[in-house]
């Protein structure tokens, strides 16, 4: 839903990534709420493999999350090289899950989970990106798959379930995100 840049926190003296709407979206309400909400959200996750938020800032009319910057390929980069051996597959699946079972232990659904919202660090640490997210502690629905990326939303995405089935669709899809990585191609 935005627009990602590297910059630097001039007061904090390290390097941040902001995410801003895009102009065509900066002008809706509707799509400023759920900027808002995706920043809320994400404040209140806390967990060493998803991507912490410093802060939501506004200037000159642009608003801009203010997100760790994490360095490193993601999945989809590194698939493109080839097939990723199973022994560094399993652990960046595990870190993945982790933080995903994190997130649902803290009511949050990731909506948008696939290989290029992950980034793996150099140390090996692995990054989920761009929650995509729902709290389904507020019970809202998205009133379309427009809100996710189409090849990559979650079964029944935008409808309400109960809390074992809402949970089990995204742990479902999970092996969707490691075995294009472990055959060496998109699914």
């Amino acid at each position: 839903m935005g627009q990602v840049w590297q910059a630097t926190d001039t007061q904090l003296g390290r390097e941040v990534a902001l995410k801003t709407l895009p102009d065509a979206c900066a002008a809706d309400p509707d799509r400023l709420a759920r900027f808002t909400r995706e920043a809320q959200i994400l404040a209140s996750l806390n967990h060493p493999n998803i991507a912490a938020i410093y802060g939501i800032e506004e200037a000159e009319g642009t608003r801009a999350l203010v997100l760790e910057l994490v360095e490193g390929p993601t999945p989809a980069d590194r698939i493109k090289r080839g097939p990723i051996p199973l022994d560094e597959a399993l652990p960046i699946a595990k870190q993945i899950a982790e933080a995903l079972e994190a997130a649902h232990e803290a009511g949050v659904i990731h909506r948008d989970l696939k290989p290029a919202n992950i980034k793996v660090r150099d140390d090996g640490t692995v990054k989920v990106l761009d929650t995509g997210s729902r709290n389904s502690k507020r019970g809202y629905r998205c009133r379309s798959h427009a809100t996710t990326t189409r090849h990559h939303a979650r079964p029944l995405q935008g409808h309400r379930q109960d809390r074992r089935r809402r949970y089990g669709a995204t742990w479902q899809w999970l092996p969707v995100t490691r075995d294009p990585a472990v055959a060496g191609r998109p699914l």
